[in-house]
């Protein structure tokens, strides 16, 4: 699919860019590369091939799963407002 300079000046008009006039050859030809990527890309066989989540099937490292602060909730709600078995009480912001 080719765009012609009358879509691409549409196009940019829709985008609400403003293209100069020296402009609109470069861009056109610009989109119709793009747009012929695009049309390679697609024609590719992809049948039988798994999706991959990451291209390297790389894994993150992860770090153990250990406490390592001291529970201060009681520290921390001592200065609220209110609190009621270990909640924050807030006013009802919705009716």
């Amino acid at each position: 699919m080719a765009l012609e300079r009358s879509e691409v000046e549409k196009i940019a008009h829709l985008a609400r860019l403003g293209l100069n006039e020296g402009d609109i050859p470069q861009t056109t030809e610009t989109l119709n590369s793009i747009l012929g990527l695009i049309d390679q890309m697609q024609a590719v066989d992809t049948q039988g091939i798994e999706p991959l989540a990451h291209p390297l099937e790389a894994t993150q490292r992860l770090r153990a799963d250990v406490v390592n602060e001291s529970n201060q909730r009681d520290v921390y709600q001592a200065i609220a407002p209110a609190v009621e078995s270990g909640l924050y009480l807030v006013p009802k912001v919705i009716e």
